[in-house]
């Protein structure tokens, strides 16, 4: 199982950054070891004195593809959900300043936070709301009919460069209002208004 994630895939987010707009979907990964175990707290690394929280829609793919069509594309997904991507943002900048890769700031240890799955195909056309709440006050709100790339772009270019399999997680990109957590503070995902995600600071 591997997790693919999609970077700049809310204009808004992209300049809240100072980011360009990509032309191509820009992708990074994260190791399955990233993966938060259910009903663990998140615990703040001390070596970064900056993470910042990133809510994201989520699809997981049920069976091999390679080079899909966008036509098809929808069909290989068998749940979705939303998840955080939390962002050693101190330790990126550093990194991106300097020219080398910045996995270290996505793919440490329980910055992949995933939610409850809703089985099922994505329908398609329709849009999906994700919410993030940060102590119970609403901290980032996007649609997906905000990406820059659809999901069936994202699933199509993918797959001409990694073969999907069951299990493979997408994180689809996540809207403007990222911020920093500190300990104690609680959060919580919803997709289209239903709480599919809840998690504890420390």
């Amino acid at each position: 199982m591997k997790i693919i994630c999609i970077g700049r895939n809310y204009a808004n987010h992209a300049r809240e950054l100072g980011n360009q707009i990509p032309d191509d979907p820009v992708v990074f990964c994260k190791p399955d070891s990233s993966i938060l175990q259910p009903r663990n707290p998140f615990v703040i690394p001390p070596w970064s004195q900056e993470i910042h929280h990133e809510i994201e829609f989520l699809v997981r793919i049920g069976r091999v593809g390679k080079y899909i069509d966008q036509k098809h594309a929808l069909s290989y997904i068998d749940a979705i959900t939303v998840g955080i991507d939390f962002t050693a943002r101190d330790l990126q900048n550093e990194l991106k300043e300097k020219g080398f890769p910045w996995e270290k700031s996505k793919g440490f240890d329980g910055s992949a936070v995933i939610g409850k799955w809703i089985l099922g195909n994505p329908k398609k056309n329709k849009n999906y709301q994700i919410t993030l709440l940060k102590n119970k006050v609403i901290a980032q709100n996007g649609n997906t009919s905000q990406f820059i790339f659809s999901m069936e772009e994202i699933i199509s270019h993918v797959s001409k460069f990694f073969t999907l399999k069951k299990g493979d997680i997408i994180f689809t990109g996540t809207p403007s209002g990222v911020g920093p957590i500190t300990a104690g503070d609680q959060l919580e995902g919803r997709l289209d208004g239903e709480s599919l995600l809840s998690l504890n600071i420390r």
